[in-house]
């Protein structure tokens, strides 16, 4: 596995990291023994960055990662993230009290004393970022992370945040079907020596194999409420997506390999989190890092899905409330 550094001062790690949000069921049923598997080959597989999140199954994706380390002697780098306050009503709270007890939470389910990485996992309105990044280095001076980072972030939230403490990383999504970073954040990032760490790469399943099909989502499933696979939207998308997956198996790779390997083709500083429920789906992508684009491959892909292709938004309006907008 190629790596990449997490950010300008940051540790190697693989190049692609694993989102570990649908251990906790939120794409489907999911086991214990199911997520230690996954887990296991993506460790086997050269993956050593573990993207989790304190809300994720209610805890429970932490403690899957705890009962694994407890178990294994991998020691992988771990980002964790906090400020989603669960309702109702759902809320964001970046409050120092706030963040350290979530943190402490995180580390006890976790079964370590200290994480990698640390993420606001939105910004507070009522909190300037400058606070927010002093309330980060105070947790970095006593140990308790080792860097922080922030997510669904603008660009100039970047700039505040970073002028008071250096930020590590920004995660926000970003993929083939959501593009709006490159209008300046992974641009600022690069800048600024952050990794830019974009969680859906593989787009809510619809790169995988087989690919996400909304009339099989169940009742109240997460993606049921992204615009995107509305009815009146879908079809669209779906005549875009089968054409991508025709030319990515006429080139003999995997679609989803392909969409990886396009997000890692936009800058060195990219480290994405593509995530997996399952061992056998993790190996449909896991060669995206030996994948060299050629300009044809890029041209091809740009005629197939230009910027803004997409019909529909990328959330709902309930979605869309906590992440920070400047396009």
């Amino acid at each position: 596995m190629r790596q990449r550094r997490l950010g300008a001062n940051g540790p190697l790690v693989s190049a692609i990291g694993l989102g570990c949000l649908s251990f906790g069921g939120i794409f489907g049923p999911t086991d214990a023994a199911e997520s230690l598997r996954t887990l296991d080959a993506a460790w086997d597989h050269g993956i050593n960055f573990l993207d989790v999140a304190n809300i994720y199954g209610h805890g429970i994706c932490e403690s899957v990662i705890g009962k694994w380390l407890a178990s294994r002697r991998h020691r992988p780098v771990i980002a964790t993230k906090a400020g989603i306050v669960e309702g109702p009503p759902r809320g964001v709270s970046n409050a120092a009290g706030y963040l350290r007890a979530e943190l402490e939470g995180s580390l006890r389910r976790l079964g370590v004393d200290h994480v990698d990485l640390f993420y606001a996992h939105r910004h507070a309105p009522d909190t300037p970022a400058e606070e927010l990044a002093d309330t980060m280095q105070r947790l970095q001076t006593e140990g308790k992370i080792g860097a922080y980072g922030l997510s669904e972030i603008a660009p100039y939230t970047l700039e505040r945040a970073h002028a008071v403490h250096p930020v590590t990383a920004v995660q926000n999504e970003y993929s083939l079907w959501t593009r709006a970073p490159e209008l300046g954040l992974i641009q600022r990032c690069a800048a600024l020596g952050v990794a830019f760490v974009p969680f859906s790469p593989l787009a809510r399943g619809v790169f995988g194999t087989p690919m996400a099909d909304p009339a099989a989502f169940p009742l109240g499933e997460f993606r049921t409420r992204i615009p995107r696979f509305y009815p009146e939207n879908w079809p669209h998308n779906l005549l875009k997506l089968r054409a991508f997956h025709d030319f990515s198996r006429a080139r003999g790779l995997h679609p989803a390999a392909l969409a990886l390997a396009w997000v890692l083709d936009r800058g060195a500083h990219v480290i994405p989190i593509p995530g997996t429920r399952s061992a056998g789906h993790l190996r449909d992508w896991i060669t995206a890092p030996e994948i060299d684009l050629t300009d044809d491959d890029r041209a091809g892909i740009n005629r197939l899905l230009p910027v803004g292709w997409a019909w529909g938004d990328r959330y709902d309006d309930a979605q869309s409330a906590t992440a920070e907008r400047y396009c």
